[in-house]
């Protein structure tokens, strides 16, 4: 969103809201969150009551941005401040909001962005790479593949499209050809390095190319510098958090697929929808 847009939706309250309350609206309509019923009464309160289920509710009920006691126009700051990448505790000095604050914020806005991480196509197609990558730790034991106290995600990159990253337990072939079955369409072609987890993609219906890291970094089309090329965008980002712990690291992680996939889109308003929509219920 350019600035100037920007400013005039924080000119004041009443804009704000008007902005986010437009986004929790189905093609324009207000709806009751809990049964989708169209049919509402609004009540003295400014709240509204469904006729069906008669659930009472105010337009941010329900949805992410409903979490914390943040006026519109801080959420709006907080989520231009966040497309900019500021750390946490900038945005906090920024807005005189307490740490805490701004850092429980953040991290809704977080949770918001993983319940949408299977956004996109079904399957990746094309030309496809994949490779399993180490994060953090300290370097002791044995290097690369492996590394102790690291944590292994793996990678699955379309080029010309989406990244997919997830953190794994293992980098057996059974956990990544599992998940590329999953991921990726059958008669893709899948360029790899020669780690032998890989072997078996040839009898999952896909062409495999593979590229020998010991002698070449590509052969005509056979690479992963792609790939690769992420791996390194992503941990440059994770220095600046100054250490992520074990049980934080996917939701960060999410946040890099993220920003990565919609590099060439406006991210605050895509921040903006995901905060307006509602959280999901736990089954």
């Amino acid at each position: 969103m350019d600035l100037n847009t920007y400013h005039k939706l924080i000119k004041s309250e009443t804009n704000a809201r008007k902005y986010l309350s437009k986004k929790c609206r189905k093609n324009g309509h207000r709806f009751c969150p809990r049964c989708n019923q169209r049919k509402l009464y609004k009540l003295s309160s400014g709240r509204r009551r469904c006729a069906r289920c008669k659930y009472t509710f105010h337009d941010f009920s329900g949805r992410w941005i409903n979490h914390g006691r943040l006026t519109c126009i801080q959420w709006l700051s907080l989520i231009k401040l966040f497309e900019l990448e500021l750390s946490i505790r900038k945005m906090a000095e920024q807005m005189s909001l307490a740490y805490n604050t701004a850092y429980n914020a953040i991290r809704t806005i977080r949770y918001s962005i993983l319940t949408h991480a299977a956004d996109g196509p079904d399957l990746l197609t094309g030309e496809i790479e994949i490779d399993e990558c180490y994060f953090g730790g300290r370097r002791k034991g044995n290097r690369g593949r492996g590394a102790a106290g690291k944590v292994p995600v793996f990678g699955i990159l379309e080029r010309e499209g989406q990244v997919r990253v997830t953190v794994v337990p293992d980098v057996t072939a059974k956990t990544l050809i599992g998940l590329t079955v999953k991921t990726v369409r059958r008669g893709s072609i899948i360029y790899t390095d020669k780690f032998k987890s890989y072997d078996s993609l040839m009898f999952c219906g896909y062409r495999h190319l593979k590229v020998d890291h010991g002698k070449r970094f590509s052969s005509g089309k056979v690479y992963i510098n792609g790939l690769e090329g992420f791996w390194s965008w992503a941990k440059e980002r994770f220095i600046k958090h100054h250490g992520v712990s074990k049980e934080n690291f996917p939701l960060y992680l999410k946040e890099l697929e993220f920003r990565y996939n919609h590099r060439h889109s406006d991210i605050f308003d895509k921040v903006a929808d995901y905060l307006c929509d509602l959280v999901p219920k736990l089954e």
